[in-house]
């Protein structure tokens, strides 16, 4: 199983203010949906906030196992299996026979996974200082960077952004 991690961030590392997106990206949601969708069967980590930040029209994310982290032991949600570490969060993805695992955060989910993913698939948006919480600090030198897509701002996205996958090694 594929096990790869998806986020949008600005230049300074920010993804989220106030539990939601900074900012409106549609080529980056529908990105978002295609691979996490996949031609196989998919799974989906996320945190308890990132969660509870969908809008309910998408919860669960439909098409995927949503696998929620939580350390609240109780927590549950119709659509969403619980895992409260990491190791669960995997074997729950095994057991539902995905094809690929996609860590979708946020912040904490992210920095538990970034050890264990083969690929980040990034968007960075090219604004700064547009949230209030970071993507967790990563040695860029274990990673080589392809840039795929380079979008600019039009009335479908909010700013510019680049689209790239960093593969370890």
């Amino acid at each position: 199983m594929k096990m790869a991690m998806i986020v949008a961030m600005d230049e300074e590392g920010f993804i989220g203010r106030g539990n939601q997106l900074p900012w409106r990206l549609a080529s980056d949601m529908t990105r978002f949906k295609s691979l996490t969708e996949g031609d196989g069967f998919n799974s989906v980590i996320m945190g308890r906030k990132t969660w509870d930040s969908l809008p309910d029209t998408f919860r669960p994310l439909p098409e995927r196992v949503n696998i929620v982290m939580s350390r609240d032991t109780n927590w549950q949600a119709k659509g969403a299996e619980t895992a409260l570490y990491v190791g669960r969060a995997i074997e729950l993805a095994y057991a539902e026979g995905s094809d690929e695992c996609w860590v979708i955060g946020g912040a904490q989910v992210y920095e538990m996974f970034l050890d264990r993913v083969e690929e980040i698939h990034a968007t960075i948006v090219h604004t700064d200082s547009s949230g209030e919480v970071r993507f967790p600090d990563w040695d860029r030198k274990e990673w080589s960077e392809k840039v795929v897509e380079r979008v600019t701002a039009d009335e479908n996205n909010e700013f510019a952004s680049t689209y790239s996958i960093w593969t370890r090694g």
